[in-house]
Order: structure tokens, then sequence, then C-alpha cells
């Protein structure tokens, strides 16, 4: 009897375990391209994915109620602002039920970068969103090249290097900044170094 339990104890441990890393319903993964979807817009028209070919591109999938999603979203529209992001465009995908939840929250955040909401699940489980936020980075043609689980500051040197990293380090601008900056911050140590005269 004891074994028995044992037994049964380990297959629903087993069973929660599978659930806990299965992929969402249609989930596109790392290296493949994304079909088409229509998204609709809550600050501005809908779209479809492909009008963003041509350029890569970061999604961030959010929800109203999501504390971590809240707490990211300035770093995202920092980011989005950035001279060195030029070369890529970023945008949101609400997970919301309710369309006016969603928009409170842009509105509480000051957006201004193009936020979707979610129809059926679809973006959702084709960006594999079990949990949220997820940042997903997708090359110029469309295809998955990061997933990125939960809140961080993407505006900080380490997000900065790792969407650089992520869209392969071209065009670089991230790290060409960063080692601009760390040139001439080396160039100016050494002349304080050297003293007057040398």
């Amino acid at each position: 009897m004891v074994r028995l339990k044992l037994l049964m104890l380990l297959f629903c441990l087993g069973s929660a375990l599978s659930v806990v890393h299965a992929e969402t319903p249609g989930e596109i993964m790392i290296g493949e391209i994304l079909p088409e979807a229509t998204m609709r817009g809550l600050n501005g028209p809908h779209q479809k994915l492909s009008e963003f070919r041509g350029r890569p591109l970061v999604i961030n999938v959010w929800a109203s109620w999501c504390g971590p999603c809240r707490a990211e979203m300035a770093s995202l529209e920092r980011l989005a602002w950035m001279d060195e992001s030029s070369y890529f465009t970023v945008i949101g995908v609400s997970t919301d039920d309710y369309t006016e939840r969603a928009n409170a929250a842009l509105e509480a955040s000051n957006t201004t970068i193009n936020h979707f909401i979610d129809s059926r699940l679809r973006i959702e489980n084709m960006l594999g969103a079990s949990r949220l936020p997820l940042t997903v980075f997708i090359d110029a043609d469309g295809r998955v090249l990061e997933k990125v689980y939960g809140s961080r500051e993407w505006d900080s040197p380490d997000a900065l290097k790792m969407i650089d990293n992520a869209f392969g380090g071209s065009p670089g601008k991230f790290t060409r900044v960063s080692t601009q900056v760390n040139v001439q911050v080396s160039t100016a140590t050494s002349n304080i170094d050297a003293g007057p005269g040398h």
C-alpha cells in the first residue's frame, strides 16, 4: 500500500513538472519565423506582424495586473528613444482580457511606443508567454532570436549588451558606445597619472 502511494505521488509530481516546462499551444521556438498575425492597437492602429519586417523588433509581453511588467515599462520607453536603438523597433503586447485595464496602465506610464492587445491568446501563445513579463527579440526577417522572461531595466548597460548580442552585434551601436566611453575614460586617467609636463 505504501509503495502504491509512493508511485502515485511520483506520478503526480512528474505530471506537475511536465506542465511547468510545457510550451504554450502553437509556440514559435527560437530559430523559427513568426507567422502572420494581426494585432489590435491600444494606443494606435491595428497592425500585422509582417509590417515590422525589415528591421529587428523587440516585443514586450505584459499585463496591467503584473507588477514587474509595470515596473519595466519606463525603461522600455527610454530604450525606444535612445539614439543607439534607432536600428530596431520596440512594441508592447498586453495579455489583458479588458482593453480599458490595459489602456489605464498605458496612461499611468505615459507610454508613447506602440502597444497592442492580444486577441484570443494568439500572440501570447505564439511567443510562449507562459509567465510575464516576456521580452522577445525578433530579427529583420521575423525569426525569433531570444526570449527573456522576467523584468529588466532595459536601458541599463547589461540589457543593452544583451540586445546587441541578440541582434548579432550588428550594427553593434551599444557595444561601440560603451567601448568609446571606456577609451575616453582610460585616456583621461592616463593623462592624470602622467602628471603635468609629461
